[in-house]
């Protein structure tokens, strides 16, 4: 039997973490969740997540581009895939595009909101496996 692989939802919407969690744990990954950065640095430290689903607007509009930036330029947490899911595009008109905004979004992949369970599935499934 394979280890199950543990996700780090950090979102401050208990609707969308709700929702990430029951089609993760349909595919038996372990799920855990932090309502902002700060608690969500504190669960990698003590759990280190396999990947981490990242929203961008919490307690200020771009806390997850802090968050993203801070993890990827830190050895010992550079290696996280990290998956950002946010609705900042529709909420701040402002659309992110990962291969020319990388340099200061060093995200894995990128989702708008809402996503679709099986797009969710079919990137989370990508990123753990490496790819």
């Amino acid at each position: 039997m394979t280890e199950q692989k543990h996700i780090l939802v950090i979102d401050d919407d208990p609707d969308i973490v709700e929702a990430i969690k029951i089609v993760l744990e349909s595919r038996n990954y372990r799920v855990s969740s932090a309502p902002d950065g700060s608690k969500g640095k504190e669960l990698i430290e003590s759990d280190r997540p396999d990947l981490i689903i990242l929203d961008v607007m919490m307690r200020t509009i771009d806390e997850g581009f802090h968050v993203c930036y801070e993890l990827k330029n830190e050895e010992r947490y550079k290696d996280i895939p990290i998956l950002v899911s946010t609705a900042v595009a529709k909420t701040t008109g402002f659309d992110f595009d990962p291969r020319q905004d990388e340099d200061w979004l060093p995200a894995d992949d990128y989702v708008n909101k809402p996503v679709m369970p099986e797009d969710l599935l079919k990137r989370v499934e990508r990123l753990i496996a490496g790819d």
